[in-house]
């Protein structure tokens, strides 16, 4: 990717932006929700909050569960996408954990807009992944339209955002084959491409994470590539290095509208470096570019670089994004 000015603003303007606030609001449910506040329903075992998905130990490997809510702003302006978004966003998370996604449900309260658009996005994305809309809830509200829904899924071995370890190099693995849907920060690689090339793709996350190429990761979500690297690397203890000069972007993008983009198959991975050419081979193989774009380290930092520039982006020393960490 390449910058069009200096990168301190560019970093300036990272900080600032209102979905980097939406993730330190997380703080509210890990003051209540920690690591370890569900050792009275699961005795003996850990249960992890603050990954993608929950990981709930299961004969032969792990069931996972995973949430997501649509914002009213997309409900109103984009009902359609924002019913696929429902269903793409929470088979991400399943495939970011190295599962696979089983089935899902919705709650749904009709208020005013297109309600009926909004289910026939979920029927969209529930065809083209495979995944059937199994269940939900569905009420009449006065006001505008809301929606969340809830994946369940597979794994057999996990891929997790507290698994990052300092000598890890990151990947960032992104399709391009998309646009922009609207003036928003949605890059939409999806509805555009075909079903049986989708599930390939996801298929992925988990073929690496039982190969035991793939350890830690995580999707990149609203809070864009850098608050979602920050995430990662606050649950695993750790800090990290990005250089945007390798970050893969499509040709002539704005460097800002990129990084706080939410692309539709997007997903940071953090590998031993022995596995970066295999790993980055096996994203290639289904059209995903796929790059090392940094480092793991023990600075507790998010250093951001371009060329010969640097500037810091986070210090978890000195406050954290979520509060969900080790």
């Amino acid at each position: 990717m390449k910058l069009a000015g200096a990168l301190e603003p560019l970093v300036r303007d990272l900080r600032a932006r209102t979905e980097l606030g939406f993730k330190q609001d997380i703080q509210l449910a890990a003051k209540v929700f920690g690591r370890d506040t569900q050792s009275a329903w699961f005795p003996g075992e850990t249960i992890v909050n603050g990954d993608d998905a929950a990981a709930l130990r299961d004969e032969g490997g792990h069931v996972l569960f995973a949430a997501e809510g649509m914002r009213g702003e997309l409900l109103a302006a984009d009902p359609w996408f924002a019913g696929y978004c429902g269903v793409l966003t929470n088979v991400n998370d399943i495939a970011a954990m190295g599962g696979r996604p089983w089935a899902v449900v919705d709650v749904m309260f009709l208020g005013s807009g297109e309600n009926e658009r909004v289910f026939q996005g979920m029927a969209a994305a529930s065809a083209a992944f495979g995944v059937p809309v199994v269940g939900g809830h569905t009420t009449r509200v006065s006001g505008a339209s809301m929606l969340g829904v809830a994946v369940i899924g597979r794994a057999r071995r996990l891929i997790s955002s507290f698994a990052a370890r300092p000598g890890y190099v990151l990947l960032a693995a992104i399709s391009l084959n998309g646009s922009f849907r609207g003036p928003g920060g949605n890059f939409n690689a999806a509805t555009q491409t075909p079903s049986y090339a989708l599930r390939a793709q996801l298929a992925v996350l988990p073929e690496l994470a039982e190969s035991g190429l793939a350890i830690a990761g995580k999707d990149i979500s609203m809070a864009g590539i850098c608050g979602t690297l920050l995430m990662m690397i606050e649950a695993s203890g750790c800090g990290a290095t990005i250089d945007l000069a390798r970050l893969p972007a499509p040709p002539g993008i704005d460097a800002l509208r990129w990084l706080t983009a939410f692309p539709s198959f997007g997903f940071l991975v953090a590998v031993e470096p022995v596995s970066v050419s295999s790993v980055c081979a096996r994203f290639d193989a289904v059209g995903v570019a796929c790059a090392p774009v940094g480092t793991i380290d023990d600075s507790r930092t998010l250093q951001i670089v371009y060329e010969s520039e640097r500037d810091e982006y986070w210090d978890l020393g000195a406050a954290g994004l979520t509060g969900f960490g080790v």
